[in-house]
């Protein structure tokens, strides 16, 4: 089926969590997301415990079951091993753009992903203040935020889509416990979505969360394949679908 120009659906996934031999988890939704999607946006925790063998593994799981574009950012989960660098390699080679403060485009729809960092929400975020340590937990969150913000400048597109692996907003972290809220995302995320103007936000990370809030009039969606499969089992992704003739 030849597809439809005047628009792009994009599915988005996070959190697969891939597991040597977990090709059989995968391939009943793999085989099918083409049906639905022109492109596949990935937030995340792709591997389980970061090792080359997970990465190389659903990296040829993907490569020959998914024809077309594939974005991805990395998740906590993928920097478990220490193998960040290699496994964003290995992906790469696979023919997926891993983005890390960097935008693409995929048919003048430009996308800017981070994996994004924990600190806490709004009055509750955690600030800059004591030890070296609790600044230097706090800096690497303002880095990520940073990082997206300067992916979004460079973005000239009529949409702008925002991937990430952790949350930018508590709205879809309401589920969890409350007292890992801090753990699973940073308002610090939501800073530069107020500056450019985002058509929505995918994250993963928060598998027992809520599949939808808002950053001001900006819809995110919380796409962690453990929540998106108990509300889908058939379909375990969210679609987007954009027009490209100005809406």
């Amino acid at each position: 089926m030849m597809p439809n120009l005047a628009q792009l659906r994009i599915a988005a996934v996070g959190d697969l969590h891939y597991v040597k031999g977990g090709q059989a988890a995968l391939q009943p939704w793999l085989s099918r997301v083409s049906e639905h999607a022109d492109v596949l946006v990935l937030c995340g925790d792709l591997t389980d415990y970061g090792r080359l063998e997970e990465a190389q593994e659903l990296a040829r799981e993907l490569s020959t079951s998914v024809r077309m574009p594939m974005i991805a950012v990395l998740g906590n989960h993928d920097f478990e091993g220490g193998h960040e660098v290699a496994i964003t390699e290995i992906l790469r080679q696979a023919g997926i753009t891993v983005l890390d403060g960097e935008p693409c485009e995929v048919r003048g729809v430009g996308f800017a992903g981070v994996k994004g960092f924990a600190g806490g929400f709004g009055r509750g975020a955690l600030g800059p203040w004591g030890e070296p340590s609790i600044k230097q937990f706090v800096q690497e969150a303002i880095n990520e935020a940073l990082k997206l913000e300067a992916a979004l400048a460079r973005l000239r597109t009529q949409h702008r889509i925002a991937v990430l692996h952790y949350s930018p907003i508590v709205g879809t972290v309401v589920g969890e416990p409350p007292e890992i809220y801090p753990f699973l995302g940073c308002s610090r995320l939501a800073e530069p979505l107020a500056r450019y103007p985002v058509t929505a936000v995918f994250h993963g990370h928060v598998h027992n969360g809520a599949p939808q809030g808002a950053s001001g009039e900006t819809p995110v969606y919380n796409v962690s394949l453990p929540l998106m499969h108990r509300m889908s089992p058939e379909q375990p992704y969210r679609v987007l679908t954009l027009d490209l003739n100005g809406g």
